[in-house]
């Protein structure tokens, strides 16, 4: 497997991993990470920005450096950290992905952060359970989402790990599976909704 340039990650670091498509990024994204930044007392964010989603069309998917810099450009927090770095190490799932942080950074605290709407779709992802295993979760709240997330297969099974969101400064240590389920001013904007209404990477 080729080995990725990552950004500085010294120990005890606490990262928050988000990963998608970013098609395109918007300020909903910069919300979600900010949130988990203060909540969860994370030092950086990393954008993890997808060569392609095993489980959707990628069929007029924009190119991966435009996706870079259209994130890039959004993202003017200096703790926020946009990489590419799923298409240079090779990997296409999750678990490939955060295995093979888990293993150059070993001291790092990872947390992966997604939007609520995703949790319902989890037990779908290749070897989720195993994630879950490798990295907390930090399950950030949406508009719509809230009660689907919470009856989701994936949140039964993690249930008891759930952390009180008063103790979300805990997640990075927590031993995985744990979660915890973030409350906040919701941006009721998505990725499909802005495809949708034609923008484009470029144009956000």
């Amino acid at each position: 497997m080729p080995i990725a340039r990552l950004p500085p990650h010294p120990p005890g670091l606490r990262v928050g991993l988000f990963g998608g498509s970013f098609n395109p990024p918007h300020r909903g994204h910069v919300h979600a990470s900010e949130l988990a930044l203060k909540r969860i007392g994370l030092d950086r964010v990393w954008w993890l920005v997808s060569p392609g989603n095993p489980l959707k069309e990628t069929a007029g998917l924009p190119p991966l450096g435009a996706r870079i810099a259209a994130a890039r450009a959004l993202a003017r927090d200096p703790r926020i950290v946009v990489t590419g770095l799923e298409a240079e190490v090779g990997t296409r799932y999750t678990y490939d992905t955060v295995a093979y942080l888990r293993r150059r950074c070993p001291y790092v605290r990872f947390v992966w952060i997604m939007g609520a709407d995703i949790l319902p779709q989890l037990h779908l992802w290749q070897r989720w359970r195993e994630i879950a295993e490798l990295v907390p979760f930090a399950v950030i709240d949406r508009p719509g989402a809230t009660w689907p997330t919470l009856n989701s297969p994936a949140a039964h099974w993690l249930a008891r790990r759930r952390l009180p969101e008063a103790e979300a400064a805990l997640l990075p240590e927590a031993e995985p599976p744990a979660f915890v389920f973030l409350h906040g001013p919701r941006i009721d904007i998505s990725s499909t909704l802005l495809r949708q209404a034609g923008h484009t990477p470029r144009e956000c």
